[in-house]
């Protein structure tokens, strides 16, 4: 592939600002190369340049022009005159970090002995299963080495060992990358939601093959390769000269001499180069968790030691039995395991992604910029021990602010209300410092629970229940929630939430979209939702914000970033808010403004400002100024779940409580098993209903016209007018 150069802005802090430079990729040596000019490009006067092995490439999904390179622990920002400039410059830059990756011989070498059956999937799962038992055999025996070094007096015998445990780490990662890009081919060949897909021989054969996995097979693989510079212990090859070969006639003319490749990424003068020092030493160092201690690496498959196996009962829930982290703390008296106590369980890992070595950096430097990540299986320790939908209940974590709209007289309190509830709801949503992904659903699965909702003058004799409303066991004082994934391709999830004392509901259906942004992972949320305050006959209209989860080769963080309205049609009344995305440059995180506004009027009579995790203030046009919210003294309400011994298959906690068992109790392999069964089962039942031309229906919500998705049973079509007054 010919190499690529032209003009580019780059960062500098001795100027604070953007600096004109002229770029040169070298496709061949892996490098990108800057002057300040073209005529010193000329002359060989080179003034730095950026190492692109192990790099990783990331860009600001809200910024048209800019991106970044990560790589030899600093993150190099630079700005091209366009979107259409920087996505050529991007995809030529991942072109030449994929080449540079780690190479394997082509998997067309491998021949099937013809007199053995053909290997299943089964056959696969079971060899991987086994390579994963050696693979904790190794990080045992590599672990007990390391305490051994840490005892020895002998200075030769240190020094020796030390050797020997280096090159045990290196074989280590090694092994790591090969069961995941194992893994990865498998989901490849057989989607979690689909058929199985042949991949063709003669067509993988005709391309230089990567890692094992073709890249032009067609298939959506969403496979790079890199990360060696990410490794504390790598050796850096000699610098070599490295000529463009291969290259157009008119490139010949005008590259430039040929290059040195250095050992590090440098400029010739470092400290005029702006990256940002936070992102760069979470880079390169340990994770510190909040009191100062390290955190411990999960290691990707952590089994019961055979001490312990002795004294324990051989379950696929086992887990191990640290002091810190027993697996008896979630034993009934019978002995059996208290599924619904793992999932009330409020301790979460701070697992970061760096405790998983290059294994997730290396899943990550695989998937190009702006790619869909809907069809990636990610691997299972990132996940949070949640269904999606189960997340979508915390919009009603202070459940008396929502039903609080309903009680206001003024068509103005009401919509404030309204916004102080949609504020208030997003920082129940995350349960954990570190950014995780909650499971994706099934289609078909339910998650159903309620909240109390607590009145002064709250009569003595319970409420009867609403049998027929969403969660039939739920009385008329309380707030009761259902969801469903009504579609998998697009993912749709529709939810449904009422008060029927209150008259009022909530109803939305939200597709989520995710995006690959390098160091970054964005999530749309394609839909809308609608609050029915039934007494007024007023609707509500609310988007949502997008989120992403940023330092992902680190200690990955949340944030939202994004528009969103909220409108009520019958007043007039709207509000425009606004979730700011922490820029480059500095900035605060977590930051939102809103202002509100009155029919007709073009000035807000009230602006809000703060941080949506933290403190938001009001000014009011009277000139005013309050707090209007402070979540930190909000009392996150626990919804109430039916036991899971009480549910029924589809419904999330029961559906995938064996994930949530092997998460909780650190069993990452039977987690993944578990994980694994779920989806197997998907693909056979989407087989099924193909063959039998069966097309699936919903059970809870239907779809209303090309675009939304409403309850079947909602609380306007369950009352008489009578009751609506």
């Amino acid at each position: 592939m010919a190499s690529m150069e032209g003009s580019l802005s780059k960062w500098t802090n001795v100027m604070k600002g953007w600096q004109y430079r002229w770029f040169v990729l070298d496709y061949n040596a892996g490098l990108l190369s800057y002057y300040t000019s073209r005529e010193k490009m000329m002359r060989g006067v080179r003034r730095g340049c950026v190492r692109l092995k192990g790099a990783v490439i990331g860009i600001d999904d809200e910024d048209d022009s800019t991106f970044t390179i990560t790589v030899d622990s600093k993150t190099f920002h630079f700005q091209a005159r366009d979107r259409e400039e920087r996505e050529k410059w991007v995809g030529r830059l991942e072109d030449t970090i994929l080449s540079h990756g780690f190479g394997y011989k082509s998997s067309s070498s491998l021949r099937l002995d013809a007199g053995k059956p053909v290997p299943t999937v089964q056959d696969f799962d079971r060899k991987l299963a086994e390579a994963d038992a050696y693979l904790q055999i190794l990080i045992d025996q590599t672990k007990a080495l390391e305490l051994r070094i840490e005892q020895m007096t002998d200075i030769d015998d240190k020094r020796r060992s030390e050797a020997i445990w280096n090159h045990a780490n290196n074989m280590l990662e090694q092994v790591k990358h090969t069961i995941v890009l194992l893994q990865i081919a498998k989901n490849t060949a057989h989607p979690v939601n689909g058929t199985y897909q042949p991949i063709s021989m003669a067509n993988t054969s005709k391309e230089p093959n990567i890692s094992g996995i073709s890249l032009a097979s067609g298939l959506d693989v969403g496979i790079e390769v890199g990360t060696d510079c990410l490794e504390q212990r790598i050796v850096h090859p000699p610098m070599i000269p490295v000529f463009n070969t291969g290259l157009a006639a008119s490139h010949h003319r005008s590259l430039a001499p040929a290059l040195n490749v250095p050992e590090t990424s440098y400029s010739s003068s470092e400290e005029e180069d702006f990256y940002d020092a936070n992102d760069s030493s979470e880079f390169c160092s340990p994770a510190i968790s909040p009191e100062g201690t390290k955190t411990e690496p999960l290691e990707l498959n952590t089994n019961v030691s055979p001490s312990a196996t002795s004294e324990v009962p051989e379950e696929p829930w086992r887990g191990p039995t640290s002091a810190g982290n027993r697996s008896t703390n979630f034993l009934r008296p019978d002995g059996t395991l208290d599924y619904d106590a793992l999932y009330e369980d409020p301790e979460e890992s701070g697992l970061s992604m760096e405790s998983q070595g290059s294994v997730v950096t290396h899943l990550l430097s695989q998937v190009k910029i702006g790619m869909d990540l809907t069809k990636v299986v990610l691997p299972t320790f990132i996940l949070e021990r949640r269904s999606l939908l189960e997340m979508y209940a915390d919009y009603f974590a202070h459940p008396e602010m929502f039903t609080r709209i309903a009680d206001l007289e003024s068509e103005k309190e009401r919509m404030v209300q309204v916004v102080k509830w949609y504020l208030a709801s997003y920082h129940a949503g995350r349960k954990s410092s570190v950014a995780k992904k909650p499971y994706n659903p099934v289609l078909g699965e339910v998650f159903q629970c309620y909240w109390d909702v607590v009145e002064p003058s709250q009569a003595s004799t319970p409420e009867p229940v609403v049998s027929d409303g969403p969660v039939p066991w739920c009385r008329r004082d309380q707030l009761s929630f259902v969801a469903e994934q009504v579609s998998h391709h697009p993912p749709i999830s529709a939810f449904y939430a009422e008060h029927y004392n209150k008259k009022i509901s909530f109803c939305a259906h939200v597709w989520t979209k995710s995006k690959f942004l390098g160091l970054s992972i964005g999530v749309h949320h394609i839909g809308k939702g609608i609050v029915d305050v039934l007494k007024y006959r007023e609707q509500y209209i609310v988007t949502f914000p997008s989120g992403y989860g940023r330092s992902i080769l680190t200690v990955p963080w949340i944030e939202l970033g994004g528009s969103v309205k909220i409108s009520c049609e019958k007043t007039g009344y709207h509000a425009d808010i606004e979730f700011i995305t922490k820029p480059f440059y500095g900035g605060k995180k977590h930051r939102i403004t809103a202002d509100v506004f009155a029919p007709t009027d073009k000035k807000p009579f009230l602006s809000i400002v703060g941080e949506w995790n933290g403190i938001m203030d009001a000014k009011w046009n009277d000139g005013r100024t309050e707090q209007f919210i402070n979540v930190h003294n909000l009392n996150i309400q626990r919804k109430n779940v039916r036991p899971i011994e009480q549910q029924k298959e589809n419904e999330s906690r029961r559906l995938w409580k064996e994930v949530t068992a092997g998460l909780r109790l650190n069993n990452i392999t039977s987690a993944t098993n578990a994980k694994s069964e779920i989806e197997q089962r998907q693909r056979d039942e989407a087989q099924r209903r193909k063959d039998q031309g069966i097309t699936w229906e919903t059970k809870l919500f239907l779809p209303e016209g090309t675009d939304q998705w409403i309850f079947a049973r909602p609380l306007i079509s369950r009352l008489s007018t009578s009751v609506i007054r």
